[in-house]
């Protein structure tokens, strides 16, 4: 049985999830603090963690960071009451695989863990993971991008990638030349099967082009198409 760690200071934000996490057929533990948090985490395999920002004795992005330090690979979930797009970013770039924004249905707290539990199991496999095309590495100009490793470097040096960055990127790669939309990304990547908050592809696009441009403001791997969406063009990719 999958198990969720639900972390949140409010009683009734504890409640109101477990009660529906329990009714979908997950396990469900809770801490109301950061360091009860990060503890448990560190000491237990979940599979997935929905953590509140706004926490006693550390802060939900203090746990993050700890936990990504650590190497442990279990998705985390943002939940905030912020609305502050900062906040967002970087939770996203410290590790997190997505957030919430308060209030939230259950509903989609449930569809969002289903998405990131389906989109996990490559990365946080024990085994050696499949790779994603017949070909396990590819080179994209100066870049080169080996699956099995999920590593990328750049003239051989190595490109410090989350998971889902790496995702994307070879998601770019596999459909170089066609135009795609924010939500066949959002749905191919993220799994979602519904239409939702597209900005958070942009946000990982933005993050993904700092990393992987030449000149991030002036971007020729990931291209902006106005009205559409974003068109990988690479040279050539074996």
């Amino acid at each position: 049985m999958d198990k969720i760690l639900v972390v949140d200071d409010e009683p009734a934000i504890v409640t109101l999830l477990s009660y529906n996490l329990k009714q979908a057929g997950y396990e469900v533990v809770t801490a109301t603090d950061g360091a009860a948090a990060l503890s448990l985490a560190l000491a237990q395999s979940f599979t997935c963690i929905l953590l509140d920002l706004m926490l006693p004795k550390l802060d939900g992005m203090e746990v993050t960071k700890r936990l990504r330090q650590e190497k442990v690979r279990t998705p985390i979930i943002i939940v905030t009451a912020k609305n502050d797009e900062f906040d967002k970013v970087f939770g996203l770039e410290l590790g997190a695989d997505d957030y919430i924004t308060k209030p939230f249905s259950p509903r989609e707290v449930l569809a969002r863990i289903k998405a990131v539990i389906r989109r996990a199991v490559p990365a946080t496999s024990a085994a050696a993971p499949a790779p994603v095309t017949n070909r396990a590495i590819m080179t994209v100009g100066n870049l080169q991008i080996d699956q099995n490793k999920y590593r990328v470097t750049r003239d051989g040096h190595n490109i410090s990638l989350t998971p889902k960055e790496f995702e994307l990127l070879v998601y770019f790669i596999k459909r170089e030349g066609r135009v795609l939309s924010r939500d066949a990304i959002l749905n191919h990547v993220w799994g979602y099967d519904y239409a939702s908050e597209t900005r958070i592809v942009d946000i990982h696009i933005s993050h993904l082009r700092e990393k992987i441009e030449l000149d991030p403001k002036k971007p020729r791997l990931i291209r902006t198409v106005r009205g559409f969406g974003y068109e990988f063009v690479g040279d050539s990719h074996a």
